[in-house]
């Protein structure tokens, strides 16, 4: 059922971490997939990823929203999730920033963010998304079967 496509929305994606890596990534640059579990769908065709940098398919603005689940098997003071955009296809700035605490023993969390991209050129405008651990012991977990920490990317309209 594609009704929000006649409603604006033409561009609709998600994308997953299938691997889990512990420690910092600047980017997370590998082990991404688009989320194909039974029952999923999508609309227009959707972002490329490559090395962890997402290119929009067409300008516009854009929800792009990011989950991130993690683990630490001791208390960590924070594991920061950050968006990071570039308007010149070279310099990134972060643009939006969520913390996860993990209070000892093994735990678990998830932090979630949000940014509106204005893509004006698709050569230039991208987005990649970064963790930053405090500590050696915070796991980002990924799955091929379902999505703990991944991206979903919505084309609101036109720019």
């Amino acid at each position: 059922d594609n009704s929000f496509a006649s409603a604006g929305i033409t561009e609709a994606d998600q994308w997953r971490l299938t691997t889990s890596f512990t420690g910092d990534a600047t980017p997370i640059a590998s082990n991404w997939e688009r989320t194909d579990t039974s029952g999923w769908g999508n609309i227009g065709t959707g972002m490329t990823q490559a090395s962890g940098i997402f290119t929009f398919p067409s300008t516009g603005v854009y929800l792009v929203s990011f989950n991130f689940y993690g683990s630490a098997t001791t208390a960590q003071l924070y594991c920061t999730a950050s968006l990071e955009v570039t308007v010149n296809n070279s310099s990134y700035v972060g643009a939006a920033y969520a913390d996860t605490q993990f209070y000892g023993g093994t735990s678990y969390n998830t932090s979630m963010l949000q940014y509106f991209v204005d893509v004006t050129d698709v050569s230039t405008h991208k987005v990649r998304f970064v963790i930053d651990a405090v500590g050696a012991n915070t796991t980002t977990i990924g799955s091929s079967t379902n999505t703990g920490t991944g991206a979903t990317f919505i084309r609101l309209g036109a720019t």
